[in-house]
């Protein structure tokens, strides 16, 4: 066998076995409730929760509660890593929100007997478009989470506490979400969790049921959810962008896993295979609008 054969053929196996190693890791590594090592993240959050607290010599913290299960994961959390008595959970819903949100909220303040406040913010929300009466939804929406967290910051100067983040790592992978919103928090302990280890996480340490298994949604207008905006599901990109950031796929190795091309070409910038597109000037936007 000649040199160039002998090299061909050790390409054409370190490819094949390649291949072979990702398929097992994209079976092993599906992000769902069997592939989360639970304990483990409770064990590392909570700890990462009090460390970043208290180095700055505080001891609280404020999270807005929405109803969803990432502010009830980072509210849990928080609750065990710093004591409920230092987390105060304030709830801002407006005059469109799903009453269920606000409810669901409630749940969660009670069951891990959260301080909590309730702040309306349908009054200054209005006063503002009342001057701005064609603003689209998107807009709106993005203008109630950057209200949202400017109470938030507000009580964390009266409260002297840290604001802790909500916003997990599919929503950040993907720019889904709002600068000066949501995506802003003094820390972030859903931040490397996909959607669904922070479904799993949050089933394992007593998230109630109903908030866990319903359709993931910010509550920004009537109608509106996560998966219909972004035009695929949490569980199909969660999977595709294990193997594309975790395992750092390239494109046409993610074709041959059996990745949806539709999946792939609305998560990601058409003209780089591993630039995750981000929404127009920070704002929450569904990603395959970009394109």
């Amino acid at each position: 066998m000649s040199r160039k054969s002998s090299k061909v053929s050790k390409v054409q196996r370190f490819k094949a076995s390649k291949a072979k190693a990702l398929a097992s890791a994209a079976r092993r590594n599906g992000h769902d409730a069997n592939s989360t090592n639970a304990p483990l993240l409770r064990e590392i959050l909570t700890g990462f929760i009090r460390n970043e607290v208290q180095k700055t010599g505080m001891n609280q913290v404020i999270v807005g509660l929405s109803g969803g299960v990432d502010s009830a994961l980072s509210a849990t959390l928080a609750a065990e890593a710093l004591g409920a008595k230092n987390v105060l959970a304030v709830l801002m819903p407006y005059k469109s929100s799903n009453p269920d949100s606000l409810a669901h909220a409630e749940m969660v303040a009670q069951k891990s007997n959260l301080e909590s406040l309730v702040v309306d913010i349908t009054p200054q929300i209005d006063a503002y478009f009342d001057r701005f009466p064609d603003a689209d939804a998107r807009r709106r929406g993005n203008k109630m989470a950057r209200e949202r967290m400017t109470i938030l910051y507000d009580h964390s100067a009266r409260w002297n506490g840290l604001v802790i983040g909500t916003s997990n790592k599919t929503e950040l992978l993907l720019g889904y979400g709002t600068l000066h919103g949501d995506m802003a928090s003094a820390i972030n302990p859903l931040g490397d969790l996909y959607k669904t280890q922070v479904w799993a996480l949050a089933e394992a340490i007593g998230v109630p049921s109903v908030i866990v298994a319903k359709e993931p949604s910010a509550d920004l207008w009537v109608g509106q959810t996560d998966e219909g905006e972004l035009g695929f599901t949490y569980r199909e990109v969660d999977k595709l962008l294990y193997m594309m950031v975790d395992q750092r796929c390239t494109k046409p190795e993610l074709m041959t896993l059996g990745f949806s091309r539709n999946v792939y070409r609305q998560s990601c910038s058409p003209d780089h295979d591993f630039t995750i597109q981000t929404a127009p000037a920070g704002d929450r936007q569904s990603v395959a609008a970009n394109h």
